[in-house]
């Protein structure tokens, strides 16, 4: 503070009149702020609700519209024409240009237009060219019914918005980053939204989920609306190829091969994944194959992919537009419900202007019929002036006023004083009765619509789906997606190692005892011969103490691990025996599988991945009192409890050693599998449909619509095709009954076979047969109806006992032709006695989403 400054902010200089005002900026950056905050949400970033473009958007189609001539105009000419409305540069209009090009919906473009699957930019302005599409100019544009206002400098009008007839925000998506708010509002599918107005103008229940011009999968279960605090995560459609490679064929929205690929390399990098090498041979559809380095699952690679890279990524939305000259968050159901209200609203005022324009047409039409057909025309002959003209045709036309639709205006007498003597003398009375009915005919339509406005607007989406919808079919498959946890499907890029002397493990210990492959994001549970034991996080070197007599990675939640362990309770106190799991811990914490007594000691441990019991052969101390100096202990005779359980006594007399005398089993028994069709995935937690009980060898088999079979193992990990027909567990002597049709002559051929175990893909079918269904009964019914528009006589249906009608054979037979006749449907029916396969198979199976041909259901097909 300077001297002349007093304490209380006040200036001397004020007081005595040097300065003659102050300048307080905060107020001036308050407002100042406040005014470019506002422009910029209300015309840069944030679309209005009734149109759902932007001002830049908006003033493109115009100036598009104001230069269709129907032919095709190049970029750099719709750029220049729109800088007389868009006070920017012309980047960013050719940005915004380029950007409604790609979406493929207001205009059609010609040229390279970029890609938005590998990101690849357009070309120059003045190569590439573009004009409004027919959907735009059926929809959007309608100078009749569009509010206009000035221009930035008042040379010119533009639309303050445009009159679109149609939910196009929630269609083409937005994102914008305003001054204090952003707005991210994602596409949706051109055919649902006009199916979920109709519901809207019905009073039906609907739903709104996204769909993106990329593909892929989406998981939009915490969609809310698009409101915020709502997300989906979009994955990338990954298959397998083949047991070393996979194929990316759609990739998530707002990414890029070129991004996708980068995120690929860089997780190899870091050791989340390994691969061998990436080929791109993306061009008007993805397709990127990661070739997988040898020994690699594939499965596990492919959750690798979603848990490291760009091939999964949430996408958060924010639906803020513009309603009323105020920014205003909304959710999406809110949006097509304004824009459907929006919509009727436009027609309406459509219906009504032509009524009006009806009316003068039907009013000048009677008029000039009765001028003519009237004479009334004679009346100024002698007339010399403009105003005696006017007032003999008004004294003529004045005994007709009761046929008139409304008064006569001056308007109206200059048309009937323009009217040619050629076209007077050749009036056609009944030319001009055609010409007035068709008009009252039309009127009436008109009417007929402004009293069911709502079926009119129906109507009109309808129109639009059936013109415009023909190959917009939802492109995102909506799908629950499971968690995936990082631990379980890094690569062990990393080897773990341990110095047991001085009590170190780390994977920067190589000149140290090797413990196991591992990743640098894995845990590591260590247990000492105290009785204790911790969980720690994998590093370069980390103190886990000494005497160290176990260390392996651990697994959360992991029920299918046993401890099997011996321990003394203290110095001199009983020997106790206990089978424990270790499910889950809390990180860096000393535990204790013992009591906690001090001098407790370890003296036998095992670790069983999948709950073996060993027996052991117990061998005492020599004491005189002791009859039997050794014994066996098997661990089978001891249930699995938790780590704080203290077990049971095994002996109360000193042990000399400990030594195995047979080698564990597991006592776990089988592991149970169910299908969760929801997220396509194996699962234990008795999620969807239960497959069986699996052990050892076992395997599961899928048979697809596409005509081909495989083997899976049970791992949980396991992807499975998008074209499943079936899955179950697989039984070697259950055979399957498979009907298909050959387009070709257009019959139906059934076969029967065994499949053979693989690793292979085998065909049952060639790859151009359509699939019709599949039977795993053994004695299978099938009722086939015929079409007896095309079947002159004979019965209407006939039953074929499949066991009789064909033998099995093997899986590449033809089979035999199942009927010469034309099918109608084919049903399946109650089988015959299944006793003889029910003596080798007893196990439930699981099937896809679609009805399938069992014998507790029966399955029509529409043919």
């Amino acid at each position: 503070m300077s001297d002349e400054q007093q304490p209380n902010g006040e200036h001397p200089e004020l007081e005595s009149g040097k300065l003659e005002a102050a300048i307080h900026l905060d107020a001036m950056y308050q407002n100042w702020f406040l005014d470019y905050a506002s422009y910029v949400i209300l015309e840069r970033a944030v679309p209005e609700i009734l149109d759902g473009l932007k001002p830049v958007q908006r003033r493109l189609l115009h100036a598009m519209k104001e230069l269709d001539d129907g032919r095709y105009n190049k970029v750099a000419n719709i750029i220049g024409h729109t800088m007389k409305y868009h006070p920017h540069g012309d980047a960013s209009i050719g940005d915004a240009l380029v950007q409604l090009g790609q979406k493929d919906l207001l205009i059609d473009t010609q040229g390279n237009w970029g890609n938005i699957h590998t990101g690849d930019s357009a070309a120059a302005p003045r190569y590439i060219e573009a004009r409004p599409s027919k959907f735009s100019l059926d929809v959007v544009f309608n100078s009749k019914t569009t509010n206009w206002k000035t221009s930035y400098d008042g040379r010119n009008k533009e639309p303050i918005t445009l009159p679109v007839k149609f939910p196009l925000l929630l269609a083409m998506g937005v994102e914008g980053i305003a001054v204090g708010l952003a707005s991210k509002i994602l596409p949706h599918n051109f055919n649902e939204l006009i199916d979920a107005s109709i519901k809207v103008l019905q009073g039906k229940e609907f739903e709104l989920f996204p769909d993106f011009p990329t593909g892929g999968l989406a998981d939009v279960s915490k969609y809310n609306e698009g409101l915020r605090g709502g997300k989906i995560r979009l994955r990338a459609k990954v298959s397998q190829l083949d047991k070393k490679t996979l194929v990316i064929n759609e990739i998530p929205y707002g990414t890029t091969t070129e991004s996708v690929i980068d995120s690929i390399l860089t997780a190899n990098d870091k050791g989340k994944i390994k691969i061998r090498k990436i080929d791109d041979n993306t061009a008007k559809n993805v397709e990127v194959l990661i070739h997988l380095a040898p020994g690699v699952s594939p499965d596990t690679t492919m959750d690798a992919l979603f848990a490291f890279t760009q091939c999964e990524i949430p996408i958060s939305a924010n639906c803020c537009i513009i309603e009323d000259g105020k920014p205003r968050f909304v959710g999406v159901s809110e949006i097509l419900r304004i824009s459907t209200g929006h919509t009727v609203h436009l027609l309406k005022r459509e219906l009504e202007i032509r009524m009006g324009e009806l009316n003068e047409q039907l009013h000048y039409a009677s008029i000039e019929k009765i001028f003519i057909e009237n004479e009334v025309y004679e009346g100024i002959k002698k007339c010399k002036t403009d105003e005696e003209i006017d007032k003999a045709i008004r004294k003529g036309m004045k005994p007709f006023e009761h046929e008139f639709i409304r008064p006569l205006s001056d308007d109206d007498i200059k048309r009937l004083r323009k009217i040619p003597i050629e076209r007077i003398s050749k009036f056609n009375a009944n030319k001009a009765d055609e010409v007035i009915n068709g008009i009252r005919e039309e009127k009436e339509v008109v009417k007929n619509h402004l009293a069911n406005l709502t079926e009119y607007a129906i109507d009109h989406f309808r129109q639009i789906r059936k013109k415009y919808g023909k190959d917009r079919d939802r492109r995102t498959e909506l799908r629950n997606f499971e968690s995936i946890e990082a631990v379980k499907v890094a690569a062990a890029n990393e080897k773990l190692y341990i110095n047991r002397e001085q009590g170190f493990a780390g994977t920067s210990l190589r000149r140290d005892e090797f413990v196991c492959d591992c990743s640098d994001i894995d845990d590591i549970i260590v247990f000492r011969s105290d009785g204790t034991f911790m969980v720690t996080k994998v590093a370069d070197k980390v103190f886990i103490g000494n005497d160290v007599i176990h260390i392996q990675v651990f697994m959360k939640n992991d029920n299918r691990t046993v401890y099997n362990l011996i321990y003394r309770d203290g110095k001199n106190g009983k020997i106790m025996v206990k089978r424990f799991s270790v499910p889950g811990v809390t990180r860096d914490k000393e535990y204790t599988m013992t009591k906690g007594t001090v001098g407790s000691k370890v003296l036998y441990f095992s670790a069983n991945p999948n709950g073996e019991a060993e027996v052991v052969k117990v061998d005492l101390k020599p004491k005189p009192r002791i009859k039997k100096n050794s014994f066996d202990f098997n661990f089978a005779d001891l249930a699995i409890k938790g780590r704080n359980s203290i077990g049971n006594t095994l002996t109360k007399y000193a042990i000399k050693k400990i030594e195995i005398r047979q080698e564990g089993v597991s006592t776990l028994g089988s592991l149970k599998i169910w299908y969760d069709d929801t997220v396509m995935r194996l699962n234990t937690e008795e999620r969807g449909t239960l497959l069986g009980a699996f052990s050892g060898a076992d395997r599961i088999i899928i048979f697809t619509r596409s005509g081909h079979y495989r083997f899976s193992s049970y791992d949980l990990s396991a992807h499975f095709d998008e074209d499943m027909y079936r899955i179950e567990k697989y039984d070697p002597q259950r055979v399957y009954t498979v009907i298909y049709l050959e387009p070709k002559t257009k019959q139906y051929f059934i076969k029967r076979f065994i499949p053979e175990p693989t690793e292979k893909k085998p065909e049952f079918m060639e790859s151009s047969d359509q699939f019709i269904t599949l039977s795993v009964d053994f004695r299978p019914r099938l009722q086939i109806l015929f079409d007896m528009k095309l079947k002159s006589k004979g019965a209407e249906e006939e039953e074929v006992r499949v066991e009789e009608f064909i033998g099995i054979k093997g899986y590449k037979a033809k089979g035999k032709r199942l009927t010469s006749y034309p099918v109608k449907k084919l049903n399946w029916l109650e089988p015959e006695d299944d006793s003889e396969q029910e003596e080798t198979s007893h196990e439930p199976q699981a099937t896809s989403d679609e009805p399938q041909a069992t014998s507790d259901e029966q399955l029509e097909l529409e043919l």
